[in-house]
């Protein structure tokens, strides 16, 4: 009987770990999520072309607000371009409704927008309706660039009015610990796949600090920034974000970075010549 109670309770605890690690993450609606209050957007209405109930992503952060990929996959399919068309001017009318008025549409959510097939199609029929239902708004897209190897991603990518691309550091070690791509990656064809758009991409970087599997992850020291704003030079993005963990992550031991560190890196971009905003 002792055993039995025992075996429940260890059951028990693993259960609550699990809810409470699963808890500490986020699956956004599909097709349309928000709006939600952007740090460095504004009101975004959500445009998530991934699956509903799970991930589908070329990397695997460690610190992915929307979970590890191994816990979060999922056999739906991927929402189709009629699909997005329908219910995001659903979603626009009933904003009306409640006068909002949407200041960005955001291409995001359970992971890289541009692995969904209808992605060009999708970008076009959002263009559209915003012309036509939020004129002002601004379409942005928050993408890994992982896919703008593709000239038919590029293409569609530089229709964006915020083209917003990750690079978080230049390092191909850290970038395998931390940003765990899911395939082929490569920081010095990303470097020059990123210098393709002419200026028209903006630079979202996640600095950060704390522990992994017992090795550091900071990537605010001046072994990674310096030769991370000589990619800058090399991009030439129109903009640079720099930001740090914002909620709880999938993964124990990662620290959010100091305001001070992220302001002296900020202000190091800046001397390069690039505009740069910072999110505590």
């Amino acid at each position: 009987m002792l055993n039995v109670l025992h075996s429940m309770f260890k059951l028990c605890l693993i259960f609550f770990h699990n809810f409470a690690h699963v808890m500490s993450t986020i699956i956004y609606p599909s097709p349309i999520f928000g709006p939600i209050h952007s740090r460095r957007l504004g009101i975004s209405l959500g445009i998530n072309l991934l699956p509903k109930g799970g991930k589908f992503c070329s990397f695997d952060c460690v610190y992915c607000e929307c979970g590890l990929n191994r816990e979060r996959r999922t056999h739906n399919p991927l929402p189709s371009a009629d699909e997005v068309e329908t219910a995001l001017i659903e979603k626009i009318q009933e904003l009306k409704d409640d006068n909002i008025t949407p200041d960005v549409f955001t291409f995001a959510g359970n992971g890289e927008p541009t692995l969904n097939p209808h992605f060009p199609e999708v970008v076009e029929r959002v263009i559209r309706i915003r012309n036509e239902y939020c004129p002002n708004a601004k379409i942005s897209i928050l993408s890994n660039a992982t896919q703008i190897h593709r000239p038919e991603i590029r293409e569609t990518l530089m229709k964006f009015d915020n083209n917003i691309q990750k690079l978080d550091t230049v390092s191909a070690l850290y970038i395998n610990k931390v940003d765990r791509p899911q395939g082929h990656y490569d920081v010095e064809e990303q470097i020059r796949n990123l210098s393709l758009f002419n200026g028209h991409v903006i630079i979202q970087t996640m600095f950060m600090d704390g522990m992994l599997d017992g090795e550091s992850v900071c990537n605010t020291t001046p072994d990674y920034v310096e030769p991370y704003i000589e990619a800058l030079k090399r991009i030439k993005p129109s903009k640079v974000m720099i930001y740090t963990i914002d909620r709880e992550t999938p993964v124990q031991g990662l620290q959010k970075a100091k305001p001070e560190v992220l302001d002296g890196i900020a202000e190091q971009i800046r001397q390069a010549g690039f505009e740069c905003s910072v999110s505590y």
